[in-house]
């Protein structure tokens, strides 16, 4: 899958909102701001300052904290600017300063010169930190479109596939009625973060939170039903396959037997629900969501059914041995 190159003017129009928002500013070197950032890891450049540039990691954004701040203040005051130079030499996609630290103007020039973007934030370094390695963990991830639905049903992720026309939007649309909440329909992007969460959303803010309605056109769902029927992401934790019931078929009727599907290497709980006039399909999945979330919690219906029916017979057999013995 190729990804588009991402770059550090990207970084800085990342729209990010509240507790994510990096509140980046450049100060210097835009001629650079088109370097691509390839790497989603930090370096933190005390030691390569210091002269030791074996195993530099200058493919990374650099991080200047209080401690890199007040080296680079010392190595202009003794005139060492040998070594400043040598680090910016190096292809390094950028230099970010946290807490408000300005550097020295004498690396100001020396960055505008090499063409190094630095840009400052108002945020402490380990703040910082967390928040662009989320960033970056989200920008570097894994990602696909499917043709699906995803919806928030008791607080859980649930991705409804099937084949077209077989009324996945319906469904999702019965669902925000009952007071549950649309990510996306129709196309959804999947990303895999941290290795192992399958995170869902719209292929872009336009058509998000927009849904195709046979018979009725495009709805918008936010407006019909209130900022509280959408969501921008959700945690895939559940995948519900919507298919015609075929009476040949052997469904599933204890659940006893999980089966999971793989999202960019990540196995997701998966069931299969066959639709015909009289399933209560909404109503259907909200009981699949709540006895997710009861699996979550270590409690299994189907296993807790089969112990008492292995209980149940184990007295029987107990029994009919006492009579017969008697």
């Amino acid at each position: 899958m190729t990804k588009n190159v991402f770059t550090v003017l990207d970084l800085l129009d990342l729209d990010l909102k509240e507790h994510n928002d990096l509140n980046l500013k450049c100060l210097c070197g835009r001629s650079g701001l088109s370097s691509p950032i390839k790497e989603q890891d930090l370096n933190r450049p005390g030691l390569t300052l210091s002269g030791f540039f074996e195993g530099f990691q200058y493919s990374r954004i650099q991080i200047f904290g209080n401690g890199e701040t007040l080296f680079l203040k010392k190595l202009i005051t003794e005139n060492k600017i040998d070594t400043i130079k040598k680090f910016l030499s190096y292809e390094i996609p950028c230099c970010t300063f946290t807490s408000n630290l300005h550097p020295e103007q004498a690396f100001l020039d020396l960055a505008e010169k090499a063409g190094v973007p630095v840009l400052i934030t108002d945020l402490n370094s380990s703040e910082f930190s967390r928040r662009l390695i989320r960033a970056l963990n989200t920008i570097f991830a894994q990602k696909k479109v499917i043709h699906a639905t995803l919806v928030e049903v008791f607080g859980l992720g649930i991705l409804l596939k099937g084949a077209s026309g077989i009324g996945k939007s319906e469904t999702a649309l019965e669902l925000i009625e009952r007071g549950h909440r649309l990510i996306a329909d129709d196309a959804v992007e999947l990303s895999c973060v941290n290795g192992n969460l399958v995170i869902g959303k719209g292929v872009n803010d336009i058509a998000g939170h927009h849904m195709e309605i046979r018979g009725l056109g495009i709805l918008n769902i936010s407006n019909l039903f209130g900022v509280g029927a959408i969501r921008d992401s959700k945690q895939v934790q559940l995948v519900v396959e919507l298919e015609e019931w075929n009476s040949e078929k052997i469904y599933d009727r204890l659940g006893a037997n999980e089966t999971t599907t793989d999202f960019l290497g990540v196995g997701i709980p998966v069931i299969t629900l066959p639709i015909k006039p009289g399933r209560n399909i909404p109503i259907i999945i909200e009981t699949a969501a709540m006895n997710e979330r009861l699996k979550k919690l270590g409690y299994y219906s189907a296993r807790e059914f089969n112990q008492s029916v292995l209980k149940w017979l184990e007295g029987q057999n107990a029994r009919a041995a006492y009579y017969e013995n008697d």
